[in-house]
């Protein structure tokens, strides 16, 4: 398989194991991991410093800060594309994440097939 690694990947990832497994998910896919996060502070600064093609945001994470939030932030500078990857499926997250526009919503545990289909969603569309 081709490696792509002009496409740029942040995981905002709060689990350790998590975080793990969807680096390697995203290296099987060819793409680089350019930075991990697991608050919303330090992905609103690794956004800005590496501008990734595609940002994987986790919703709750350590600080303050959700991942929804972030992203608001994000937006001011950037349309890159996100996807959610969530433990929390209800609606109230879903409601406020679709203001930041993003690709797709994945409740956790993802498949890499999933993941898959929706990073094509933004890398297929260009």
């Amino acid at each position: 398989m081709q490696r792509d690694q002009s496409k740029k990947v942040l995981i905002v990832e709060d689990d350790m194991i998590i975080s793990m497994v969807l680096e390697r998910m995203i290296n099987k896919m060819g793409f680089e991991v350019v930075e991990k996060a697991t608050t919303g502070e330090k992905a609103i600064t690794l956004a800005q410093e590496h501008e990734p093609d595609i940002i994987l945001m986790d919703i709750q994470l350590k600080d303050d800060i959700d991942g929804i939030t972030a992203m608001q932030k994000i937006r001011k500078s950037s349309e890159v594309p996100v996807i959610y990857i969530t433990g929390n499926s209800d609606q109230y997250y879903k409601e406020r994440a679709q203001k930041t526009n993003y690709i797709d919503y994945l409740v956790k545990p993802i498949q890499m097939d999933d993941l898959k289909e929706s990073i094509n969603k933004v890398f297929n569309s260009n």
